[in-house]
């Protein structure tokens, strides 16, 4: 087998490794990564989407937790409906001027599906910087059953070391 088709796995590799070897230089290079490879979806951070929220002048996204099933079972943004990653954007049926802010664990899963719902003519749709991890490690709310909590799901073991270690949900259930 040639190098140039171990490349891109070899990329992959050195771009994981990267992005959770320094909590700072990881969120810098999982924000380069998601920007590069879904250029043409805007993106709104955490604190903006906080004071969209609060601002009863506008009319509120719709959020879409775009995770697993145990990820959004172990918590979520307030009033988020969850969509399955790879999902196409037929399953959201929404006029295609609503607002919508997408968001994962990183914000890489919710860009591609940002993508997809812009590809599908969808007109206002942004992608939350950092996701729920940037969110929860900001101190901003994530909810279970309706109820405020702390914890988030680390998505995986690795990943997870973005996420402050006071967040991470301990025996969180695998991805499903």
């Amino acid at each position: 087998m040639s190098l140039s088709r171990f490349l891109p796995f070899l990329g992959l590799a050195l771009f994981v490794w990267l992005a959770v070897s320094c909590h700072a230089v990881g969120w810098s290079i999982v924000d380069w990564k998601i920007a590069h490879d879904f250029p043409e979806v805007k993106r709104i951070t955490p604190a903006e989407l906080a004071t969209w929220l609060r601002d009863s002048k506008r009319v509120p996204p719709i959020l879409l937790d775009v995770r697993t099933v145990a990820e959004y079972e172990a918590s979520h943004l307030q009033k988020a409906q969850r969509v399955q990653p790879g999902s196409p954007a037929s399953v959201i049926e929404l006029p295609k001027d609503q607002p919508i802010v997408t968001y994962c664990s990183i914000g890489y899963r919710s860009g591609a599906f940002a993508r997809t719902l812009d590809r599908a003519g969808f007109t206002h749709v942004l992608n939350m910087e950092g996701s729920i991890f940037k969110w929860a490690n900001e101190g901003r709310p994530v909810y279970c059953d309706g109820k405020q909590v702390k914890k988030v799901h680390p998505y995986n073991e690795r990943w997870g070391k973005l996420l402050d270690k006071d967040r991470r949900a301990e025996g969180a259930p695998d991805k499903k």
